[in-house]
């Protein structure tokens, strides 16, 4: 009975011993950004961006226009790189479904990342029809006004 006692104690302070130490680490590695997920409808690929769509409601569907600037970080001389706001994530092939994950650094926009399949024929890439111009559509676009 002794021995189970002790068993029990030395138990306690070990799972309580490892609570503490795991509240620090979360501590230390909270982040200042915060991120909202969206599942993907539709990616339509364009001369100046992309467009993404997604379900605003179970009927309803809303679209991003996303710059192509925002993928590749233009080097202005003498000046240091900025980092791009939007990166495109390669999905592995299988069941997937593409994404969009919005990022936010102090309540503002920060960056977005697209995951994709990196094959043209899945049923969420479209195609814009050549004669359709939607060029003022990207023009001055400073972040994404997500619509729910």
């Amino acid at each position: 009975m002794k021995k189970l006692l002790i068993i029990i104690v030395i138990a306690g302070i070990f799972f309580a011993g490892t609570s503490v130490f795991a509240q620090d680490k979360k501590e230390k590695s909270d982040s200042e950004y915060y991120y909202v997920n969206i599942s993907l409808e539709k990616i339509w690929p364009y001369r100046k961006g992309y467009i993404v769509q997604y379900r605003k409601g179970v009927y309803q569907f809303a679209r991003s226009y996303l710059p192509s600037e925002w993928f590749a970080a233009p080097l202005v001389k003498g000046e240091e790189r900025k980092p791009p706001k939007g990166e495109i994530i390669r999905l592995p092939s299988g069941s997937v479904w593409p994404s969009m994950s919005v990022y936010y650094k102090d309540g503002e926009f920060s960056h977005v990342r697209l995951y994709v399949h990196s094959w043209a024929s899945h049923q969420t890439w479209g195609v814009v029809p050549q004669h359709v111009n939607i060029d003022s559509s990207f023009e001055n676009i400073e972040d994404i006004n997500i619509k729910f």
